[in-house]
């Protein structure tokens, strides 16, 4: 019987830029049969613009929601609630398109 090797700890390098992050008030999610889309922005009246595009499989999702309520669990239980933002008014659908 062959010896079975432990599997090595993978090694992430993330470039300096990267490793900064971005800041997002906004995002919008797409999805297809395939994978989820998800665009960030940031806005600050007049101006706004995309700051990352996260593209990922369905099961993927589903794990990264897990953890996220999770992580939000924690976080509440440290700090107290949090309250949801209120829509955008850049998105808000009562709004006249000219």
């Amino acid at each position: 019987m062959a010896d079975q090797q432990e599997p090595q700890p993978l090694q992430i390098h993330v470039d300096k830029d990267v490793a900064r992050g971005v800041y997002s008030n906004i995002a919008q999610i797409k999805h297809s049969k395939e994978e989820f889309c998800i665009d960030f922005f940031h806005t600050f009246q007049p101006m706004a613009g995309m700051v990352a595009r996260v593209i990922i499989s369905p099961g993927h999702l589903k794990r990264m929601i897990s953890a996220l309520k999770d992580n939000l669990d924690k976080y509440e239980r440290k700090f107290g609630p949090v309250q949801e933002a209120d829509e955008p008014t850049l998105f808000k659908s009562d709004q006249k398109k000219s």
